[in-house]
């Protein structure tokens, strides 16, 4: 039976309808005809589906197009407005995720969860254990905290900031660290004996400031002078850690006060009585006294000793060689006669004593060079990582300005170093790949208002990216069907069309080979 160019075929007991997916946009791009007094169903004849096998259940048809026939544009723009919606809240989510984490949310999900179910390979499982632990150990040994040399002084300078700025410049984390320090190298098991000794134990363990000066007056002075005054008070009758740490705090407070020649001769006596306490880095406080003095020829003799290949670096060592090699060719130093010309024998050894402290902490610069603004530098340091570039340019940064063109040639060569280690976590040029865990310890070393500076810049996630550009796709779709319906109706009928004429040329070339009765049999199954 036929009408318009179509095939009826009555449907039976065991015949299936399509799926909404394939039925709804046949429906909306092509035209149905329906018997009104019949269940036969028809496509058109312009198609040339006169052997297709329509099993649609007739009760299903009336209320679909009667659906379809019905939506508004106003429909539409909610449609893509609500998606535009759920985007930009997901785009939002996964950019703050990304800022704190360093890594996408749904990535994340997706590697942890959803990769051992489609059967990939766990990064936990046994078989990698040993391989695992082993790069575990060793980022955490690169990633080791150090106690910073230079750091402040809780009651004059640290309790300070936060009473102006209402902002508390060290983290939990921070200080907790030099707590475990003071009870790691003044305390013994006898304390617990002696009152005095018992309280300075219950006050290192206290979080608010209030409660650490009520225990033990700890950080009640509030000023450098004070302090001395304090620190003068116990030298008599302490052990040997504790005298050390006492003396360096001294040498630090007449620095702090402009005596630095004093300063200098207390720090070399320290080195001179104690050589074997290294842990304090106590010649990296002598380097910054020198370097105040403009004593050269002493911190080229300092820096003779402690830069040697078998003793650890740190920027302090790498970035003071360099200013010394800087201020030999600095004050002459032009980037247009160097290009011309080429570089000298002393200019390329300050040029390659640049790269060479940058390989070795490439934070460094973006702060000497006054890119990003300086915060007060925690009491710990993560060596190659943000921490240790915010403690050494906290106090280096005025002894480079006062080398005349040593930020400029710094500013001229210092990315060129980049361009020597491109996969710098997979292998260094003068030094060990630089680790991948300095990031997560700089963000529990510096406090939260404080953006951490991160190396190598990390590209956005895909999904970020992907999320993006859906929510400005929907959007706009939103807003073009606000503005235009109609047009906006004639683009979408033409796209759906578009869409599914490759299945239109196939069903055609489908229905050509297969026998009509067998391709009934098919749709039946």
């Amino acid at each position: 039976m036929r009408e318009g160019g179509g095939v009826f075929v009555p449907p039976s007991s065991h015949e299936t309808s399509w799926t909404l997916t394939w039925f709804l946009p046949v429906v909306m791009s092509h035209r149905i005809i329906i018997k009104d007094d019949s269940e036969w169903i028809c496509w058109p004849g312009g198609l040339n589906w006169e052997k297709v096998i329509s099993c649609v259940p007739p009760s299903c048809v009336p209320a679909v197009s009667m659906f379809l026939n019905t939506l508004t544009p106003k429909f539409y723009v909610a449609l893509t407005g609500t998606s535009s919606l759920i985007s930009g809240l997901i785009l939002i989510f996964e950019w703050w995720y990304f800022r704190k984490y360093g890594t996408s949310f749904i990535e994340q999900v997706s590697v942890s969860h959803l990769r051992p179910l489609l059967g990939g390979v766990d990064s936990s499982t046994p078989s990698t254990s040993n391989t695992s632990n082993g790069e575990a150990d060793s980022n955490r040994q690169k990633c080791k905290v150090w106690r910073n040399p230079l750091n402040l002084f809780r009651g004059g300078e640290y309790n300070r900031y936060t009473w102006v700025t209402g902002r508390e410049p060290l983290t939990y984390y921070d200080m907790n660290l030099s707590a475990q320090d003071h009870q790691t190298f003044f305390t013994c098991d006898s304390d617990h004996l002696r009152p005095a000794d018992a309280i300075m134990q219950k006050a290192w363990r206290e979080r608010n400031p209030q409660a650490r000066i009520s225990a033990a007056h700890e950080e009640k002075t509030t000023t450098i002078m004070e302090g001395e005054g304090l620190f003068k008070e116990g030298l008599e009758g302490r052990d040997t850690n504790v005298l050390v740490y006492i003396k360096r705090r001294l040498a630090m407070c007449s620095r702090k006060l402009g005596r630095t020649r004093e300063a200098v001769k207390m720090m070399r006596d320290l080195m001179k009585e104690f050589p074997l306490l290294s842990m304090f880095n106590i010649h990296e406080n002598l380097l910054e006294s020198l370097l105040e003095l403009q004593n050269y020829a002493d911190v080229q003799a300092v820096l003779a000793k402690y830069d040697d290949i078998s003793l650890p670096k740190s920027a302090t060592i790498c970035y003071t060689a360099a200013l010394l090699k800087a201020r030999a060719v600095s004050d002459k130093f032009s980037p247009e006669a160097a290009s011309r010309r080429g570089l000298s024998t002393a200019e390329m050894n300050a040029v390659e004593a640049i790269h060479r402290a940058v390989e070795f902490n490439p934070h460094v610069p973006k702060y000497l060079l006054e890119m990003k603004s300086l915060i007060l530098p925690p009491e710990h340091i993560l060596k190659r990582g943000d921490s240790e570039a915010i403690a050494y340019a906290f106090f280096h940064l005025q002894h480079w300005k006062r080398v005349e063109g040593a930020l400029n040639l710094l500013h001229c060569t210092w990315e060129g170093t980049f361009r020597m280690i491109p996969y710098p976590l997979e292998k260094g040029h003068l030094f060990y790949p630089y680790p991948i865990c300095t990031e997560t310890a700089d963000r529990e070393l510096l406090p939260m208002f404080h953006e951490v500076s991160v190396y190598p810049k990390k590209e956005l996630p895909f999904f970020i990216l992907f999320t993006a550009g859906l929510c400005s796709f929907t959007a706009m779709l939103a807003l073009l069907t606000h503005q235009f319906p109609e047009l906006m109706g004639v683009f979408a009928k033409a796209f759906l069309s578009t869409l599914f004429a490759p299945l239109n040329f196939i069903m055609e070339k489908v229905e050509s080979i297969l026998p009509s009765s067998l391709w009934h049999q098919l749709t039946r199954i």
